[in-house]
């Protein structure tokens, strides 16, 4: 997939009840990098489902939802966010999702691009 970048362990997830907004499905909270430093931490991002209107959705379009939401995180993984404008579309999340479907009829070339990066990870620590 073309977010590849990401690192699941960074992105957790959790479900907001209690709101009024009907068009919000969910959205995404980043800890900034100056905060995490001054606590000691690696910046994280949070996404959020609004529970009131996630939950009404099919799978598809929830899965559509969480690619839109993690298109927002940039590559260096810095604690800012990536703008609709430029990088968040709905033709971008379409083409996300379409390889994200291609990828689970062939899930072990996922599974070996996935070894080859914690392999060039583990490489660029030593």
């Amino acid at each position: 997939l073309k977010i590849r970048h990401l690192d699941p362990e960074r992105i957790p997830c959790v479900r907001s009840r209690g709101s009024s907004s009907k068009a919000i499905l969910a959205r995404i909270h980043a800890l900034q990098r100056i905060v995490a430093e001054a606590l000691g931490l690696r910046t994280v991002y949070v996404i959020e489902v609004i529970s009131e209107n996630y939950d009404k959705l099919g799978g598809e379009e929830k899965t559509r939802t969480l690619i839109h939401e993690l298109l927002h995180i940039p590559k260096n993984f810095g604690g800012g966010l990536l703008s609709h404008r430029r990088h968040v579309s709905s033709r971008h999340v379409m083409k996300v999702w379409k390889d994200y479907l291609k990828a689970k009829e062939h899930p072990q070339v996922e599974i070996q691009l996935a070894e080859e990066k914690k392999a060039r990870a583990k490489t660029a620590e030593e």
